[in-house]
């Protein structure tokens, strides 16, 4: 071990880390803490070390090894993430004509678990699409629901047996919906139609139709674009740390609350790029139910349609203006 580690790393990363969720945040957010660790990891296999680059952004711990690699590592609370991305770019690679990360380098220190991956290129999603023209906007959400829609014909593989499976998951999330959304203040108007909206989703969302790959976060931090003759286009995905197996419009939430804004058009896009026409109402309602339901769901902080809350009295009237025709 390098003598130059801090001493918080002599475990390595200090056993309060790996156990407090409050101490890794604070490790997180300290990069002079865990950067020689990982430096330290690089240089165990033989990488480039140079000039690294710390990612603020995101859950795990993430340095660039020059234009080429990002080194990604874990904590034991979150190993699951470590699993999910894992098996998802083994799953996925060469099935997508769209590219993600290639895994490298897998491994272990002290308990936590990290990837070297491949960086690809292009932009960052967040940083273009505020300033996309309409037309582009619509035509970036078409990619997106056909990449939703190919994802979705890869085989499951070893997918298939990570926990929790869909229907109890979504019966899990049934059970804390209320709760969820009373503690995160959504309005009582909304509130009020839940109980209905629930009772509708235990018909509306299949339970055991056969499952297809959900990444679960198709919005604008977890793809890049690229420009090409004044057209812009996906030019990579990546972040699989949340993949799970179940029913397939769960993936249209993400794009659907960050990106579609409530316009017909852009709606229409993604919809039909993944493969439906203009929504009815039972696509709408098991759409809003499922919006609800997932597992990062807060409506006031997701929903990007201006001044939502006083266009809608309803969750009816909620999903209409989500997904309008």
């Amino acid at each position: 071990m390098d003598a130059t580690l801090p001493p918080d790393a002599a475990g390595v990363w200090g056993a309060s880390a790996s156990a407090s969720r409050e101490a890794y945040r604070a490790l997180r957010a300290d990069p002079s803490r865990w950067l020689p660790v990982a430096l330290d990891i690089a240089r165990g296999h033989g990488l480039d070390i140079n000039a690294p680059h710390v990612f603020s952004t995101g859950t795990n711990l993430v340095v660039g090894l020059g234009d080429k690699l990002i080194l990604k590592i874990f904590p034991p609370l979150l190993r699951a993430q470590f699993v999910s991305e894992r098996s998802s770019l083994t799953q996925l690679v060469g099935r997508l004509h769209l590219p993600i990360p290639e895994i490298i380098v897998e491994g272990e220190r002290d308990g936590w678990p990290y990837l070297v991956i491949t960086r690809l290129s292009g932009t960052l999603g967040s940083e273009v699409w505020p300033s996309l023209p309409e037309a582009q906007k619509e035509r970036v959400l078409r990619q997106i629901g056909e990449t939703i829609a190919a994802v979705q014909r890869a085989p499951l593989g070893p997918l298939a047996e990570m926990e929790p499976r869909w229907d109890a998951f979504i019966r899990a999330q049934m059970l804390g919906c209320r709760a969820r959304h009373t503690r995160l203040g959504l309005a009582p108007k909304f509130l009020e139609g839940l109980d209905d909206l629930l009772r509708d989703a235990a018909m509306l969302i299949p339970m055991d139709a056969p499952p297809v790959i959900l990444i679960g976060e198709y919005i604008p931090e977890n793809f890049l674009l690229a420009c090409r003759n004044g057209d812009w286009s996906l030019a990579g995905l990546f972040d699989f740390g949340d993949v799970r197996a179940g029913w397939r419009d769960y993936d249209l939430l993400g794009p659907s609350a960050f990106m579609s804004a409530g316009r017909p058009r852009r709606v229409r896009s993604l919809l039909e790029g993944f493969g439906y026409s203009n929504p009815d109402f039972a696509l709408k309602r098991r759409l809003m139910a499922l919006m609800l339901l997932h597992h990062a769901s807060d409506l006031n902080s997701h929903i990007c349609i201006e001044g939502w809350q006083d266009k809608a009295n309803d969750l009816v009237e909620l999903q209409e203006l989500i997904w309008a025709e």
